[in-house]
């Protein structure tokens, strides 16, 4: 594993979405309830910008159609995507957030 330092805690309030770049990707990093978690920042319905999106109920929602992906697992929860998002594995040291780019 390959993790990269992508934000600070205090970047990405409980309940946010932020866009953040690692290992040449744009990846969504979401801050459900103070756990964290990464996704490719591109939907996989039309490419719309995930980090743009908004939390809820676990999923991240596309801004573009409103589609839904869990972010522990980037599966489908609403269409009209149909194929799941990749996801990262994310490490918190201290008040360094950092995600698995290898």
């Amino acid at each position: 594993m390959t993790f990269e330092r992508v934000a600070s805690i205090a970047d990405v309030p409980a309940g946010a979405v932020k866009v953040v770049a690692a290992g040449g990707r744009s990846i969504a990093l979401c801050n459900l309830d103070g756990s964290f978690y990464a996704v490719d920042n591109l939907c996989t319905h039309d490419n719309g910008p995930l980090g743009e999106g908004t939390l809820y109920d676990g999923t991240v929602e596309c801004p573009r159609h409103g589609a839904r992906f869990d972010v522990q697992t980037g599966a489908v929860k609403a269409l009209p995507a149909v194929r799941p998002v990749k996801t990262y594995a994310v490490q918190v040291d201290g008040d360094e957030v950092s995600v698995d780019v290898g």
